[in-house]
């Protein structure tokens, strides 16, 4: 395992390390999830100023109490709106959105219904009380979910991308599954913000099932932590879960995102759309300088740039760039590796990046 690296500043394109006392070294920074740079934008940091002197640090009270902050409703409105979802839920993280959605199906799952779960699922989905079958998202894994002769109600947990290898999944199988009904629970806490237009997975999955598979529910969860650069959750779907997830005692007992982030969402103004093509930018760059060199895999625009060659890392630190690489999602798994680009990432860095990946080989 790597040695971690601890620092006292907030990681951008670059962070600076002190070892051992000593003054210090200045490493590009090729990691984290901020894709779209939001959490390190000045303005999103001015309009976090104007969200806490109205709203203070925090509003530690169940968003069922009998006094409501109207901030959530709106950035709900706003996040519904923006991915084309009927409604959304906002939660205080992507993993008690996860939460509120499976533990809601823990209790209205009927016994012979079919669970499935691909692999590498965020643990999110997972529910004590749900034993799901564990199955690769590929057309063999999926074939349980494809049977004719099935007619068991199904359950579906999965994730959009697979974000560790910066790769996509395709969901048009989905569109073959109608002959029985159908829960699609997907995680989209690497696309919102990333994929399809920027708007996630909702509108690809709504194009699916939406006018032509009435047997097919789909919700989507995802953390606001990562290319939103929000400290939150949401989950979207159609107008009648949302209200019945609104009204579970595992929504009611749960504490909001602060709400000084929900104030800095709803007056972004342009500050994500202009990230987003940053980001765009950054991304073909990077696929132009990194790709021709054979070690990576990579869905095109996807920020991630995956590596079976672990030993990158060490040979990119002594190069003073600093990527991403450690085992995910428990100390015992493989180590992942990959290099994320992002919106705050300048062409010349992308630059540097690729010289020493040459350097190196």
């Amino acid at each position: 395992m790597n040695q971690p690296f601890t620092i006292d500043q907030q990681p951008n394109r670059t962070i600076v390390h002190h070892r051992d006392g000593g003054p210090g070294r200045t490493y590009l920074f090729f990691s984290g999830t901020s894709y779209l740079g939001i959490a390190q934008h000045p303005q999103m940091q001015a309009l976090l100023a104007e969200g806490v002197a109205r709203y203070g640090l925090h509003f530690g009270s169940s968003r069922n109490g009998n006094l409501q902050l109207s901030i959530y409703d709106e950035a709900e409105q706003k996040l519904a709106l923006w991915t084309g979802a009927a409604a959304a839920l906002t939660t205080s993280s992507g993993m008690v959105a996860g939460q509120v959605v499976v533990d809601w199906l823990s209790s209205h799952l009927t016994p012979d219904t079919l669970v499935l779960q691909t692999e590498g699922t965020h643990p999110a989905l997972w529910h004590p009380l749900i034993k799901p079958q564990t199955i690769p998202f590929t057309p063999e894994g999926l074939l349980p979910a494809l049977d004719p002769a099935d007619h068991r109600p199904l359950c579906i947990l999965t994730n959009s991308v697979d974000a560790l290898r910066g790769d996509y999944y395709d969901f048009s199988w989905v569109s073959n599954i109608r002959h029985r009904r159908v829960i699609l629970v997907v995680d989209d806490s690497h696309g919102i913000g990333v994929l399809h237009g920027r708007r996630g997975i909702y509108p690809e999955l709504a194009a699916l099932v939406e006018k032509n598979l009435p047997n097919v529910t789909f919700v989507v969860t995802a953390s606001l932590a990562k290319a939103m650069g929000l400290p939150g959750g949401v989950v979207l779907g159609p107008s009648l879960l949302i209200e019945r997830l609104r009204r579970t005692a595992y929504f009611g007992a749960c504490s909001p995102m602060p709400p000084a982030y929900a104030y800095a969402f709803v007056h972004a103004g342009t500050l994500y759309k202009d990230a987003r093509k940053r980001l765009d930018d950054n991304v073909a760059l990077a696929e132009k300088r990194l790709m021709p060199t054979g070690l990576f895999t990579h869905g095109a625009g996807y920020p991630v740039f995956y590596t079976d060659h672990d030993e990158l890392y060490a040979k990119l630190l002594k190069q003073g760039i600093f990527i991403y690489s450690f085992a995910y999602p428990t100390p015992a798994d493989k180590t992942n590796t990959r290099i994320v680009i992002c919106a705050y990432h300048e062409p010349d860095d992308i630059e540097k990046l690729a010289e020493a990946i040459q350097h190196v080989l």
